[in-house]
């Protein structure tokens, strides 16, 4: 990946929940960007207020110089048309946000970027944003698609707190830390919220941090039913085979890959001095190394993994054999 990369914000959320709102307030903010936006062809009101007709690509710019492309078609081709309009000098934009549909899982955006090597070039994935409604969040949580949309963020942003009902505001907070304990939670009005706090999300970076810096947020007891995307956190304080962890892995993926929605984690491995550095969606991930634990630093272990109805007992007895003397 090129360090002039462009960084990618995906934004999405269940239907209703105002991520067109937030579209137009970042495309009409005064933030001195050249943003270009993805529009997903279902929306029920496009960005540029026209029908796409048979167009497989649609290019509106706007006066402030950000762009609006919206696709029929798939969605690598609409990347590379923008690099090859961006190499011909005749577009200019430089961060992109891509708008999923309502019902749209958002993992094959993620993966679009993080497998096709000519996009993974050019193209940086920052981070996933998730609206949730804070008015109907009870009822599009009982559909699992909406709360895998939460599963997956690296930032989620509540809407219409104002008119929601007092005290629920604070239980769907505790909701939403259950299902995703990486990610932060703030709220929007009406879609105006400054745009830094969108941007620079690093959720797919591979950057040597503590353990602690995957700054899991504390939990509220569970009041209901639990939800069946949650968050599973795994911890040593003991050094990890390399050879069993790999099978770990590997068997965690072959069994449960489509329900491992988002995992991430920093391990020290047995007769290494550098902290290995682990992450992915679904079935696609990778390893790699980051900086040298301090003289003094602990060596601590952490896999977070945010996952479909996983079986939390079997996955945590595997991972605590890996530190266990053949």
């Amino acid at each position: 990946m090129s360090p002039a990369a462009i960084p990618v914000t995906v934004l999405t959320g269940f239907l209703g929940a105002g991520k067109t709102t937030l579209l137009r307030h970042m495309l009409k903010a005064e933030h001195g960007l050249r943003l270009a936006v993805i529009e997903n062809e279902f929306s029920t009101a496009p960005i540029d207020g026209q029908l796409l007709g048979d167009d497989p690509v649609k290019l509106v710019t706007l006066a402030n110089g950000c762009l609006c492309c919206s696709i029929l078609g798939e969605l690598e081709k609409a990347l590379l048309l923008l690099l090859e309009k961006l190499d011909k000098g005749e577009l200019a934009f430089e961060r992109l946000v891509i708008e999923c549909t309502g019902l749209a899982d958002p993992a094959p955006v993620a993966q679009t970027f993080l497998s096709t090597p000519e996009l993974s070039e050019r193209y940086r994935l920052d981070g996933i944003v998730t609206l949730v409604d804070a008015v109907n969040a009870e009822r599009h949580l009982s559909e699992t698609i909406a709360q895998a949309q939460v599963g997956f963020a690296d930032l989620i942003l509540l809407s219409k707190t104002d008119l929601a009902v007092a005290g629920s505001v604070e239980a769907l907070r505790a909701r939403l830390q259950r299902i995703n304990r990486r990610a932060s939670i703030q709220a929007v009005e009406h879609g105006r919220i400054e745009l830094a706090t969108l941007l620079d999300l690093r959720g797919f970076d591979f950057e040597p941090r503590p353990t602690r810096g995957l700054m899991l947020r504390p939990l509220a007891p569970v009041a209901n039913k639990p939800d069946r995307i949650q968050t599973l956190v795994l911890e040593s304080a003991e050094a990890i085979d390399a050879q069993r962890l790999s099978a770990f892995i590997e068997g965690l993926l072959g069994r449960f890959g489509n329900a491992l929605l988002r995992y991430k984690g920093v391990l020290a491995v047995a007769g290494e001095p550098q902290r290995l550095v682990f992450q992915g969606v679904l079935r696609l991930y990778s390893f790699d190394w980051g900086s040298e634990w301090g003289v003094d630093e602990p060596r601590e272990s952490v896999l977070v993994f945010i996952g479909d109805d996983l079986p939390e007992q079997e996955i945590r007895q595997g991972f605590a054999e890996l530190t266990q003397p053949g």
